[in-house]
């Protein structure tokens, strides 16, 4: 038996060379693509006005060339999960609350002058913006393709979507009342600590 030859071998480090090279660039934009969303996360607001007007950009452009209603059905869909995630604390309160009858479980407070627990969301509100951006670019992307225009009775899907938002919403709103609590921090109380006047106190 013979070894393998130069040219095998000078084509096996080309093949090599040429997958590291491809990692690389993969890993490259990875980087840089993580940095642009470390640069705009500061902007809550842009950010969402942004992504409202690319939501209806695709409405517009799903109504004008018409079909493609499952990609839209499926998109309306995956942004209602993505609300509900939005809404929903990462801990269930009646998980916590079959905790407290038991004992074993951290007590939620009953007065003003034990802890403040903060609302932490199942799905942070960043998170939630990111996926909004991806899925309405896979939505805007499936319109050019014609292997996802498959026929369907819209009506039906418009119908069944809006008893399944009105469903789901009664649900979510009743289970935010029936354990009191809101999924904004806007009007709840805010603690501060002392401000720093900038005296040095000496012995």
């Amino acid at each position: 038996e013979t070894g393998p030859s130069r040219e095998q071998m000078d084509y096996t480090k080309d093949d090599s060379t040429s997958a590291s090279s491809s990692t690389g660039k993969i890993s490259n934009l990875r980087q840089k693509y993580q940095q642009l969303l470390d640069r705009i996360c500061p902007y809550v607001t842009i950010r969402w006005i942004f992504a409202i007007v690319c939501v209806v950009l695709y409405a517009i452009r799903a109504s004008v060339i018409g079909g493609w209603y499952i990609v839209s059905y499926a998109f309306a869909i995956y942004l209602l999960s993505l609300l509900l995630a939005f809404l929903t604390p990462k801990i269930d309160p009646a998980f916590d609350e079959d905790e407290d009858e038991d004992g074993d479980g951290p007590q939620l407070p009953t007065t003003v002058n034990q802890e403040f627990r903060p609302f932490i969301r199942r799905l942070p509100e960043f998170k939630f913006w990111h996926r909004v951006m991806i899925a309405v670019t896979i939505a805007y992307l499936a319109t050019c393709f014609n292997i996802f225009d498959i026929p369907v009775f819209w009506p039906v899907l418009v119908v069944y979507f809006v008893i399944l938002f009105f469903l789901t919403m009664k649900k979510q709103i009743s289970h935010m009342i029936k354990y009191k609590y809101l999924p904004f921090s806007y009007g709840k109380r805010r603690y501060r600590g002392k401000e720093d006047t900038g005296k040095v106190i000496t012995n």
